[in-house]
């Protein structure tokens, strides 16, 4: 925390939140990166958490977490302690990223003026740009590149394994939407107008729209109360996935809504460890993890 005058001159360092017994601790190193959008237009913002004892000469899988929602963005320039799940997935040598699009708010106006009539349209063009870059790493494996969401970012993750699928090849995606014609109208239609005005945006960001180009392993989440997103969503893809005889892995939760809480919560956690141990670190979840 410092004192600045107004042309950015440090006057006085108030307060320093690194002590002197930070340096006995070895925590996972985080990079804010910018990532030039498609249309060389953006600087997508996206940061990346490294493995502790990072080795740039090997290669490792990646855990990409979004939200991805209109001016909602989860990438800042700022410090943030390091929780004790992203330590360990860091000891065990997965790489953490997380990265916004251009409505994401970091870009005013200008940026959410894209997703007009089209919402979901740019955002993941702009998450695939991302995971390019992430893939012309030396460091990247990029056939373990794992993207995960709820919410809109469960919208975002089904469209990263179907519109994107050339580019990711895993996701997790819990209570997702997948057609904006299913969800509520006083969200859905302040950007995308009304389904009548409309047809032709409503059907290029529905998830329908790109199922037959699905690939890679999806882990799909749903509680069967939920009063946000209905699970309507999660059905009609999975009934979509099995007639055109796709593989995938689904879960439903008896009576949760939204969010997956208490013993439910604990084994949706559980399940989507065992997801990472089995596909992206490719070894045996630790016994202390089978512990609800």
């Amino acid at each position: 925390m410092a004192l600045v005058d107004n042309k950015g001159k440090v006057i006085r360092e108030l307060a320093d939140s690194k002590l002197a017994e930070s340096d006995n601790y070895n925590l996972p190193k985080t990079e804010l990166v910018r990532v030039k959008s498609a249309d060389g237009l953006f600087d997508l913002p996206m940061t990346i958490t490294y493995p502790v004892n990072f080795d740039p000469t090997k290669k490792y899988p990646v855990l990409v977490s979004v939200y991805g929602g209109p001016n909602a963005g989860t990438v800042y320039d700022s410090w943030k302690p390091t929780g004790n799940t992203t330590t360990w997935w860091a000891n065990e040598g997965l790489i953490q990223v997380a990265m916004d699009n251009r409505s994401s708010g970091h870009f005013g106006k200008l940026g959410m003026n894209y997703i007009h009539r089209q919402m979901g349209k740019y955002e993941i063009e702009d998450y695939m740009q991302c995971a390019r870059y992430l893939k012309q790493q030396a460091f990247i494996d990029s056939s373990r590149l794992c993207i995960t969401g709820g919410s809109f970012g469960g919208y975002i993750t089904f469209m990263a394994l179907t519109y994107g699928a050339q580019e990711f090849s895993h996701g997790i995606a819990s209570s997702a939407v997948t057609d904006w014609k299913l969800y509520d109208t006083h969200y859905t239609e302040r950007f995308m107008d009304t389904p009548d005005e409309n047809p032709e945006g409503y059907r290029q960001t529905a998830v329908l729209t790109y199922a037959d180009k699905y690939k890679g392993t999806l882990r799909i989440i749903h509680g069967a109360m939920d009063d946000n997103v209905h699970m309507q969503n999660t059905i009609q893809v999975i009934d979509k996935f099995q007639d055109l005889g796709k593989h995938f892995e689904f879960m439903i939760y008896p009576g949760e809504r939204h969010g997956i809480s208490g013993r439910k919560g604990a084994h949706n956690r559980m399940e989507t460890y065992r997801f990472i141990y089995q596909y992206l670190l490719r070894k045996p979840m630790p016994n202390d993890f089978m512990r609800l």
